[in-house]
């Protein structure tokens, strides 16, 4: 048996935003991996239907709250002993736009899931924070690094008051899911284009939504407290990708790829030209794992007396920033391969 599968075996797991893309893909893996009890926790009441009803033979209990209820959010920490939290408003313009509406679920929200955690023992909280918040232009960005502070500080509430252990950990794109871009461009070309392209040489870390949940379940595993977990990823240009797209789905809505225009329209509010998931402070404190990068707390002297010691470390001096436009990024060729392997080019 896995660490990852022993680790949550006979656990109570709650996985909140769990009728979303990295949600329900958490769900899946710990019902593959025979994990204890399972709740499953969202506001979005037709999703939430229909994911209990899929896994309901599996035991999945599905619990219809808002993390901004606080009430609520205690009410389903209840027997849990671990929280997997996915929940959150992601999209940058509308968080842009509605920046409150960021504030009381991304920040608010996360208060109120901590204070859950604490005064019910939870055992540990995982929190899926994003590149965004590294050097944040964006409201979105800025609730997402506001989450991670919360977590960090959760610790030193945690070792007043209870067992539980905060951590963190940052993504880069999660191609296919619910809002990136895969789907986007894939509507764009079916419509005959023209795919929009907000800049030429944009470049984003990738992963998929299968890395995604692996990288939360792996944390689970090695969170010690108030560290940010970092995936090792791909980087690609966003106009080679939508390249690739336009050649291999062009013809199968009965198109010609040379037909379908890439339109250069600029860069929306709060958009950046590259990503960065650890920046050049981070680096001072931070291991490199076969994996992962782990950045470990600033303020470590406010915290649990922790080693943090990771089977599979690889070095305890990172010296350069992890971000988009420093990483080699993949040629037209391997985005193409990369597409093909991982099934996102499917119709």
């Amino acid at each position: 048996m896995t660490a990852i599968a022993e680790f949550f075996r006979n656990k109570s797991v709650l996985v909140t935003g769990a009728a979303g893309t990295v949600g329900r893909a958490l769900v899946e893996r710990l019902i593959a991996l025979g994990a204890g009890r399972l709740r499953a926790f969202d506001n979005n009441e037709t999703e939430l239907f229909f994911l209990g009803e899929q896994y309901a033979k599996d035991g999945l209990a599905t619990v219809l709250g808002d993390l901004r209820d606080a009430d609520k959010v205690r009410q389903s920490l209840v027997g849990v002993d671990v929280v997997l939290h996915a929940a959150a408003l992601k999209h940058v313009p509308l968080c842009e736009h509605y920046p409150f509406e960021a504030v009381q679920t991304n920040i608010l929200g996360m208060q109120n899931l901590i204070q859950g955690a604490v005064a019910e023992d939870v055992g540990r909280v995982i929190f899926t924070s994003s590149d965004k918040a590294v050097n944040p232009t964006s409201v979105m960005g800025t609730t997402k690094l506001m989450g991670e502070q919360l977590i960090r500080a959760a610790n030193v509430m945690a070792h007043e008051k209870s067992r539980c252990v905060f951590s963190s950990t940052r993504f880069g794109n999660v191609l296919g899911s619910r809002g990136s871009v895969v789907p986007l461009f894939r509507e764009q070309i079916r419509r005959g284009g023209p795919v929009t392209l907000t800049d030429p040489d944009m470049t984003r870390f990738v992963m998929t939504l299968g890395e995604a949940a692996g990288l939360v379940l792996e944390a689970a595993v090695l969170a010690q407290g108030g560290e940010v977990f970092i995936t090792k990823m791909q980087v690609l240009r966003v106009e080679d990708l939508a390249r690739v797209m336009i050649e291999e789905l062009a013809p199968r809505f009965g198109l010609d790829p040379r037909r379908v225009e890439l339109r250069v329209i600029g860069s929306r509010p709060g958009e950046k030209l590259y990503e960065e998931l650890m920046n050049t402070e981070e680096t001072r404190r931070s291991l490199e794992l076969q994996r992962h990068f782990a950045v470990l707390p600033a303020l470590r002297n406010f915290h649990r007396e922790v080693e943090y010691s990771y089977a599979g470390l690889v070095s305890d001096c990172v010296t350069n920033p992890y971000n988009s436009q420093n990483e080699p990024a993949m040629s037209l060729d391997e985005v193409r391969s990369y597409m093909r392997n991982t099934g996102l080019l499917e119709t």
